[in-house]
């Protein structure tokens, strides 16, 4: 298995396919030149972005690409498959819990903001209006958008796909985000590490994952102080904080890598007693870590942890 890693999206990287290193290089490139370019279109943390671009625009009708078109469509559907606990309209709570820079400069530097008084009305992303046969969209003013983690997983698996063009037998792993393409020779699955959430570079268990995609999403490793509070990424749509949950971490297999990564997150915010309910009409498999470091699921799930 040969493979290229870099680092983009505020993650590592790491682009994986058999074959002839020669004939994989250009493919490995093509792969990497997408996900950059990606990246430039849909981070918040650049005036000049795309996405950017597009909340400043809001009040008026916005022609977007057609990345940022398939992108936004697929949000407005999950809005409503995860009843309303996956929200891009989130963007104005992060920024007032301290996320207003990238994870990396946050790490180094801290966060200089204050928490202020949630007072947002809730709007979602099914009150904006998409005239997709245009490409137009309108952002109701007072509304931005956060598409950072469906776009992540979006990104991962239109990257494989175009490493697919020169291996059959291929993977792209966004920091956790991660769509494999075929099996790897001999194989009946790719191992794929599930981490323990609190303990990073400690491996809870290897999973056994077929191809599709998954991800994990988790309250304890994106995290930061602002003042004395402990804050994280995971915004909970119902109240405007960082989500309060009795699981650390959920991992989620499916046929596409977006549709991991917005689950993973849904169903971590909804905890154990909600989240078999979101889960209940969406092919998905799940399961979590709770804060003593158990692995739940059910017996589905539990069949692709080999121990």
């Amino acid at each position: 298995m040969e493979s290229m890693q870099f680092r983009a999206m505020n993650t590592e990287i790491i682009l994986a396919a058999e074959g002839n290193p020669e004939e994989l290089l250009p493919g490995f490139e093509k792969a990497r030149r997408f996900i950059l370019e990606s990246e430039r279109r849909f981070t918040r943390f650049s005036e000049d972005s795309e996405l950017s671009r597009l909340n400043r625009a809001a009040g008026t009708w916005f022609r977007v690409s057609p990345d940022m078109l398939a992108v936004i469509m697929l949000a407005r559907e999950y809005v409503d498959l995860t009843r309303g606990l996956f929200d891009p309209t989130i963007l104005p709570d992060l920024l007032r819990a301290g996320y207003d820079r990238s994870m990396d400069i946050i790490r180094a530097e801290g966060v200089s903001s204050v928490p202020s008084a949630f007072s947002r009305e809730r709007t979602q992303l099914n009150g904006i209006v998409i005239r997709p046969e245009e490409s137009l969209i309108y952002i109701v003013p007072g509304v931005s958008l956060d598409l950072g983690g469906i776009a992540k997983g979006w990104i991962a698996e239109q990257a494989a796909s175009i490493l697919a063009e020169f291996s059959p037998v291929c993977a792209v792993d966004a920091g956790g985000d991660m769509y494999l393409n075929g099996l790897p020779t001999g194989k009946n699955g790719w191992p794929v590490a599930l981490e323990a959430p609190q303990n990073i570079g400690e491996t809870l268990t290897i999973m056994n994952i077929p191809s599709g995609g998954v991800a994990t999403s988790s309250v304890a490793k994106r995290t930061w102080k602002q003042g004395v509070k402990q804050r994280h990424h995971l915004i909970d749509p119902r109240t405007g904080e960082p989500a309060e949950t009795d699981w650390v971490s959920v991992t989620v297999i499916a046929a596409h890598t977006h549709l991991c990564e917005v689950f993973a997150k849904a169903l971590l915010i909804a905890g154990s007693q909600a989240a078999p309910v979101i889960a209940e009409n969406v092919d998905i498999i799940y399961f979590a870590v709770d804060h003593e470091g158990n692995i739940l699921g059910t017996r589905k799930s539990m069949e692709y942890v080999n121990g």
